[in-house]
């Protein structure tokens, strides 16, 4: 059954969470929480554990303390079984896209259809594809291999199989890394309207300033495994500490 949260409630809570590897203390003791409806943009520097958090967040990565509530649910604790079942809810944009590179647009977007609703009748499959499709400006592409699209429709493609099952919340790493500027800028605008569109609490991770410019409505910036200030992009342009300020340069 679907948890019912109303807007304003997190959606994640994150506490005290830490993750190192080997010598390399990665996340150190960091807290926050994502609203229902909130796009929360994490921002910092290459390296310095954005992508872990998120992975942390699904448990594809395994944190070495703290603890992540996703939907209500104790992800650390949860039973492989009903961890996969909170996973349906959460769409993630990997850095890379990650779309398979034997199969076209549309039987990228089938496979997470028939994986998870093995019971919905084709034509329903096949209507779902073409609206999610649409929400992304790829209708006309379906057919195409992921080797003959360029790589904003690479994104946005990603993004497309990650609607496709209705995500209450939205992970994104790195949504603008390798495009030019227009092509980010394309996908950052895109990342509002699903927001608008699907009513969807997402994180974004990025380094893009123009992004996180874009795309927030509040930005966290994560350094030395640590968030050392959250607000409005505006605030934290302006602020009177020199670090932070200089994230926005």
């Amino acid at each position: 059954m679907t948890d019912i949260l109303k807007n304003g409630e997190p959606v994640i809570r994150v506490v005290n969470l830490h993750k190192s590897f080997d010598d390399n203390q990665v996340l150190r003791g960091i807290s926050l929480d994502l609203n229902k409806g909130q796009n929360l943009v994490v921002v910092g520097r290459s390296g310095t554990g954005k992508s872990v958090l998120i992975k942390c967040l699904v448990r594809l990565i395994l944190p070495d303390a703290g603890s992540i509530s996703v939907l209500g649910k104790d992800v650390l604790t949860l039973p492989e079984d009903e961890l996969n079942e909170l996973r349906i809810r959460i769409g993630y944009l990997f850095q890379e896209g990650a779309l398979y590179d034997s199969m076209s647009l549309e039987e990228n977007l089938l496979f997470p259809l028939k994986r998870n609703r093995p019971g919905l009748p084709q034509k329903e499959m096949q209507e779902l594809i073409r609206i999610a499709l649409e929400n992304v400006d790829l209708a006309e592409e379906s057919e195409k291999m992921p080797s003959e699209l360029s790589g904003g429709m690479r994104k946005r493609a990603s993004l497309a199989r990650t609607l496709i099952l209705n995500p209450e919340i939205i992970l994104y790493d790195e949504p603008t890394t390798g495009l030019d500027p227009y092509t980010s800028h394309e996908i950052s605008e895109l990342i509002v309207r699903i927001q608008e569109k699907y009513s969807a609490s997402s994180i974004v991770v990025t380094h893009d300033m123009k992004c996180a410019r874009t795309v927030s409505d509040q930005i966290s910036i994560l350094h030395d495994g640590q968030f050392i200030a959250s607000g409005s992009f505006n605030d934290l342009k302006n602020h009177e500490n020199p670090t932070i300020r200089n994230y926005f340069i």
